[in-house]
């Protein structure tokens, strides 16, 4: 019985010392703990812009664009690249031979078709209505000395010198004749058909269409700056051949420049005439341009890998010193509130379908439910739950998730 009771002692002498033991550790443990590092941020009023962002590329508003308008040679070359141009400068010639060659057989092709339509409205040329009259006076003179022949054979009939057969047959030659005196008289005053004359009239339109085209071909061989611009791209030089429909130059008023935007197919319905856009350029990181958009995509294409729609936007403020066919950021401005309560969207979780922040109170971590409003790409309005001045957790750096009454340690 001793023996037991001495067991039992022992047994709880270790229980008790084990005790003590799992104290010690979790005192320990509370008191040396780390804290969770987390980085914080206060709620503040400002003005919440929502934007959309992509890419787009700078043009003129109103360019031109030359061609070769025959397979030539390039006679000269009067201009550079960067180059500021009058109205009426010349800016490249093409060897104009050919184009000439072609002018002068339109010309003669004119006069042909006119000379043609000419002789059908006066009813022939000139020797055709000559020999036209005298071929009626030669068939009268055929019908008279039929007339005649018929009168004579008449008379011999009535005295039995002559056969009714005899009469009969100059009856014939007489109607002969009168036929074809009709048609000599015909030809004197309409020779030709309505029909006739249409032809010649559209033969006529057809040969003033060719010089039309020769003559605009030739005077497209001395290209000319039709605006007062620069030119901003240069396709070709002196004695390089250039077939027909090559590009050889371009120029504009680059004071009014646009840039054609490609929006994501689901960031289209935010997109309004009117919206404001700001624009950067790569190679100009400091500076920022403006615009407004003009107008806004009217289908989805293909661009890439990406279904997009094309928007116009118009870069404000004279000339911007942007090139034409450069690649651009664009940001539009679709909504915008003004003093809102905001935070970081990385400090709002959804939890359970509902929207937490954690803010940070004495070193600790104190879960509030909130109610957001609008949001862009780094801040999101606060309706309820927060005021101004309130600092939230946005996040550990160790990646640890937030919890409702642990100790934080704020980084800096």
């Amino acid at each position: 019985m001793a023996e037991q009771r001495k067991q039992r002692s022992r047994l709880w002498l270790w229980l008790g010392l084990v005790a003590v033991l799992v104290v010690i550790f979790f005192t320990a443990h509370y008191f040396l703990r780390e804290r969770l590092p987390v980085r914080q941020a206060q709620a503040e009023y400002q003005d919440l812009s929502k934007t959309v962002s992509t890419n787009g590329r700078v043009e003129p508003e109103k360019p031109y664009s030359f061609y070769s308008p025959v397979s030539t040679t390039v006679k000269a070359v009067y201009v550079q690249q960067g180059d500021h141009v009058p109205a009426g400068k010349l800016l490249i010639a093409l060897d104009d031979t050919e184009a000439r060659a072609k002018v002068a057989a339109a010309e003669s092709g004119l006069t042909s078709a006119q000379a043609g339509l000419d002789a059908i409205l006066n009813n022939g040329t000139h020797e055709q209505r000559q020999a036209a009259r005298a071929e009626v006076t030669s068939r009268q003179f055929q019908v008279t000395q039929a007339q005649n022949d018929l009168n004579a054979l008449q008379k011999l009939r009535t005295n039995g010198a002559a056969s009714p057969s005899e009469v009969a047959a100059a009856e014939q030659r007489l109607t002969a004749a009168k036929a074809a005196l009709h048609a000599a008289q015909q030809n004197v005053t309409s020779r030709y058909a309505p029909v006739d004359v249409s032809q010649a009239r559209a033969a006529v339109a057809d040969a003033q269409a060719n010089l039309a085209a020769a003559r605009q071909t030739l005077e497209q061989t001395q290209i000319r700056a039709p605006i007062a611009g620069t030119v901003y791209d240069v396709e070709t030089r002196a004695t390089e051949f250039a077939p027909a429909g090559k590009l050889l130059l371009q120029m504009a008023d680059l004071k009014e420049e646009r840039v054609r935007a490609y929006f994501d197919e689901p960031e289209i319905g935010a997109l309004a005439v009117g919206q404001p856009v700001t624009i950067r350029w790569d190679a100009k990181p400091d500076q920022v341009w403006h615009g407004h958009m003009e107008r806004t995509p009217i289908t989805v294409v293909m661009y890439g890998t990406r279904m997009v729609g094309e928007a116009l936007i118009h870069i404000d403020g004279g000339e911007s010193g942007l090139l034409p066919d450069t690649n651009v950021a664009v940001t539009v401005i679709t909504a915008s509130l003004p003093n809102v309560l905001t935070v970081p969207r990385e400090a709002v979780f959804p939890e359970s379908g509902h929207p937490v922040v954690y803010r940070v109170i004495g070193g600790k971590l104190v879960r509030t439910p909130v109610t957001t409003g609008a949001f862009n790409l780094t801040q999101e309005q606060i309706v309820s739950g927060l005021k101004a001045g309130d600092w939230v957790a946005t996040g550990s750096p160790t990646g640890q998730p937030l919890q409702d009454g642990i100790e934080v340690k704020v980084m800096q």
